[in-house]
């Protein structure tokens, strides 16, 4: 099982930018795939972006271009900088590890093994 601990949330404006980051521990980190969710009032958790073991990318739409994923295995830290925001990024931000090392990107829900508590961004107009 693997511990996961989400920060860098907060409150910025439009056009702003911010800097998730999310630390692992427990296992061997640099084997798993990890991936970013986010979760808006009312709304399903859905993906946002993922990163490979190896460092292959992956995004959702709506977040390309903006946002980049990366991972420093040896701190057992995943970042998702978060660039151009918009109100509609608002939502709670979670990271996630990949249920097992076959998984080698995580888009899905079902990709997920464990999940950290969550931390909020709220974007302003």
């Amino acid at each position: 099982q693997v511990q996961l601990v989400e920060s860098g949330g907060g409150l910025v404006q439009a056009g702003g930018s911010l800097r998730l980051s999310c630390a692992a521990s427990g296992r061997t980190f640099s084997s798993y795939a990890m991936g970013w969710f986010r979760q808006a009032p009312g709304k399903e958790r859905q993906f946002v972006a993922t990163i490979s073991w190896s460092g292959t990318t992956y995004y959702a739409d709506s977040v390309k271009g903006r946002f980049t994923i990366s991972r420093d295995n040896a701190k057992n830290t995943v970042y998702l900088q978060m660039n151009s925001l918009k109100p509609e990024d608002t939502a709670v931000y979670y990271c996630g590890a990949a249920v097992n090392r076959r998984v080698v990107l995580t888009a899905h829900l079902t990709d997920i093994g464990s999940w950290g508590q969550g931390t909020q961004v709220t974007v302003s107009s």
